[in-house]
């Protein structure tokens, strides 16, 4: 087929496919509905953290908390406002502040471990290799912490051009675009780290840089789109739809954002495993020449299915035109 040969002789066609046929072995659409309801459940836990230190540390600076919260709220720009106005700092009595932490840290390390999962996954890390509880429940908490630090610094650029905005500064078009790529690199080291964190392998920087780059860019586009979208067309949307438009705006969201997590890493394997090229008709029928691609990436998909060290996993392939129970007679 002349469309096959081409794509397999030219690598700006031949890698998005290798990317796109992995993302559909491994489903994809699935390590992100993961990724999204533990997302959903943690998300507003860790706001009420947030919303409680700010309570605690900017008593009496009620204007100040508000600008804060905005700034980290910009993250989720078709929603953010909602959320803000469904989220209530914890007062009261010390035992409600530490159980409000705990659930969060608990929400929060959901999080991370279904993106140790699908990482792993992506990888085709052995189940065998996998951490234990504890261990990835440790790999979380690293995770979180640096993902709060980036939170931190993002918040801190947005509330300092919010922040002049307000007193009548001006900001203009190049200091939005320094803020900018001054979130990218931030947002950039933040998926380089969760890249190489949660992976249960050891995974090279070279290997996953690009892929966090893309994460990172995307993660951005993502934003100004969906800010975009808010002005233009959802004005008063939240008005009409409640709680209903707060969810389904939220679920959505965070899907779009696992789905880049996802894309981003598979990409990663496909280079650093050169899992390319692949024939086209691979996933339509089992009556196709596999290329040196497609057996490694079906061999690794057996391989990670192995879940003790003493089990040993041997692949073998048939000729399209020998059966494969000969292999085995």
């Amino acid at each position: 087929m002349r469309l096959d040969d081409y794509q397999q002789r030219h690598p700006w066609v031949g890698i998005p496919l290798a990317v796109v046929y992995k993302f559909i072995d491994d489903q994809g659409t699935y390590l992100a509905a993961l990724i999204t309801y533990y997302g959903f459940v943690s998300l507003f836990p860790l706001l009420l953290l947030l919303v409680t230190i700010l309570g605690f540390s900017l008593r009496g600076d009620a204007a100040l908390q508000q600008q804060i919260l905005h700034s980290a709220l910009r993250d989720f720009p078709i929603i953010g406002d909602q959320i803000g106005q469904n989220i209530h700092s914890l007062d009261g009595n010390t035992t409600a502040v530490v159980i409000g932490v705990i659930g969060s840290l608990y929400g929060g390390l959901g999080v991370t471990q279904a993106g140790q999962h699908a990482l792993d996954t992506v990888w085709a890390v052995p189940r065998a290799a996998r951490p234990d509880t504890l261990r990835a429940s440790l790999r979380g908490l690293l995770m979180l912490l640096l993902l709060g630090t980036g939170v931190l610094a993002t918040t801190a650029l947005s509330a300092l051009t919010t922040g002049a905005e307000a007193y009548g500064a001006p900001v203009g078009l190049s200091l939005r675009i320094i803020a900018t790529l001054l979130a990218v690199m931030i947002n950039g080291g933040l998926f380089l780290a969760a890249f190489r964190i949660l992976t249960t392998r050891h995974v090279a920087l070279g290997q996953i840089r690009t892929g966090a780059i893309l994460a990172a860019i995307a993660w951005q586009l993502l934003q100004e789109i969906g800010t975009y979208y808010l002005a233009h067309e959802l004005k008063g949307a939240s008005a009409t739809y409640g709680l209903f438009g707060l969810v389904l705006g939220l679920l959505a969201w965070i899907y779009l954002a696992a789905l880049i997590v996802v894309f981003c890493a598979e990409l990663n394997v496909v280079r650093a495993k050169r899992l390319w090229p692949r024939s086209l008709l691979t996933p339509f029928t089992d009556d196709v020449g596999l290329t040196r691609a497609d057996k490694s990436a079906y061999t690794s998909y057996a391989q990670a299915e192995q879940h003790k060290t003493s089990q040993i996993i041997h692949v073998d392939f048939a000729s399209p035109s020998t059966p494969a129970e000969e292999l085995h007679d």
